[in-house]
């Protein structure tokens, strides 16, 4: 394989930046800028210099001897200055000396996981650290990236070539007798596969709406402070408000942080009978946001009736409680009164929800294990049809564990590489 280089660390000034040289001669494309021999599988200060002598700047290196590196292969970091044209010079040098090259958006990455450093749901979990936003993505992606996904799939994957091991011997030994009767062994060891993967199943969707964001919309009728109340929770002028009614004829987005969770809210068109037929667009848009959402607030009357119905958490208030004279119940975004109130109950319900979120965190995830399920339940019945058919269980069992295989990058994957790498940057 070629040997890669790229700044490893943001683009732009800083104290320090990395630069990673890795590859199967990294130590010999790194040891071209070094005055001095570099310290093997340790660190050391080195004056660093281009191909003509002249000194680029004076680097910590340090060395890592594969396979006990991220890529498991040779490589070296050198960690300079970091002004803009330092690492410009280091990064020029590097692509002059031969057999070297720039990386590829994700390539340190994409050979770790070929040279088994990491598995592909570890890859996905690294992706959502480095996007993570909040503390929940935070931690739900070190999980991830801890292996405890493989470590599943694996666990699983076990037990069923345990399975389907033994149903072979029963096939390979029919015309004899086997001392034991294995079809009790064999439904326990797949009962307990399904029953793990239906339970890991029903959480991926809440495993991914903390990896991409809950989504609340703030629901009424025109002009009564649904803008003001984005504002509000927003700290900023995110909509535009205004006394007159419809002003709002788009969904407006403001992405925060709310007790750790990572939330869009929603700011929808007034919800009445328009004639108008921009407006009519937002308000059809609107409608389709909020049934989409996973909680709605909605600012109505106590005897107000909306074309969207409430569902089982939805927080109902009344608006503009800087007007009534019982502002029990009530809020307003002018004033700020009841805003802590909406942020603690919006911020409990989401929190709720979270507990059921499973490990695995992406519709892949979630595909690979319902093709394991079908698998097991094709299983599962063809056992019951007794031992002439084992050995159409036995390959419905195989189907299984091919389909856990994928799950973790082991096969079938190839054609998602290039997708799943393609959003990483040069320096992973």
């Amino acid at each position: 394989m070629d040997t890669i280089f790229a700044l490893a660390t943001a683009q732009g000034k800083a104290g320090v930046a990395v630069i990673r040289v890795s590859g199967p001669q990294a130590f010999e494309v790194s040891q071209a800028l070094c005055t001095k021999p570099l310290p093997i599988a340790g660190r050391g200060l080195r004056v660093l210099v281009d191909a003509a002598g002249n000194v680029l700047d004076e680097a910590l290196v340090f060395t890592f001897t594969a396979p006990h590196s991220f890529t498991g292969e040779n490589t070296v970091e050198l960690q300079v200055h970091g002004s803009t044209a330092v690492v410009s010079a280091v990064l020029e040098a590097l692509g002059l000396v031969a057999g070297a090259r720039m990386a590829e958006p994700g390539e340190f990455t994409r050979r770790a996981l070929e040279n088994g450093q990491l598995d592909l749901a570890q890859v996905e979990g690294l992706a959502d650290l480095i996007d993570a936003e909040t503390e929940a993505q935070r931690r739900q992606a070190q999980v991830i990236l801890a292996g405890a996904l493989g470590d599943l799939a694996e666990r699983w994957r076990i037990d069923l070539i345990r399975a389907a091991s033994l149903i072979e011997v029963t096939i390979d030994f029919a015309d004899e007798d086997v001392p034991v009767d294995v079809t009790p062994e064999v439904t326990a060891l797949l009962a307990g596969v399904k029953t793990d993967l239906e339970k890991e199943t029903s959480g991926v969707q809440i495993a991914e709406r903390i990896r991409n964001g809950f989504e609340v919309a703030i629901v009424g009728a025109p002009n009564v402070g649904k803008s003001t109340l984005l504002n509000a929770l927003s700290g900023r002028d995110a909509a535009i408000t205004s006394e007159f009614a419809g002003t709002t004829r788009d969904v407006i987005e403001v992405r925060m942080d709310l007790a750790g969770l990572p939330v869009t809210l929603l700011d929808t068109a007034g919800l009445r009978e328009t004639d108008d037929h921009v407006e009519g667009i937002g308000i059809e848009r609107a409608k389709d946001r909020a049934e989409a959402a996973d909680l709605r607030v909605f600012l109505v009357e106590a005897d107000e009736v909306l074309d969207v119905e409430l569902r089982s958490g939805d927080i109902r208030m009344l608006p503009k409680a800087d007007q009534r004279q019982d502002s029990a119940g009530a809020i307003s975004g002018k004033t700020g009164q009841g805003v802590d109130a909406l942020i603690a109950e919006i911020s409990k319900n989401l929190q709720k929800r979270s507990t059921g979120a499973g490990i695995a965190t992406r519709a892949r995830h979630r595909e690979a294990m319902l093709s394991s399920l079908m698998s097991l339940s094709e299983a599962q019945t063809i056992l019951q049809r007794g031992s002439e058919f084992y050995d159409i269980a036995a390959e419905d069992i195989r189907s299984a564990i091919r389909s856990l295989e994928m799950l973790v990058g082991r096969v079938g994957v190839e054609n998602l590489l290039d997708e799943i790498f393609s959003s990483f940057c040069l320096g992973k």
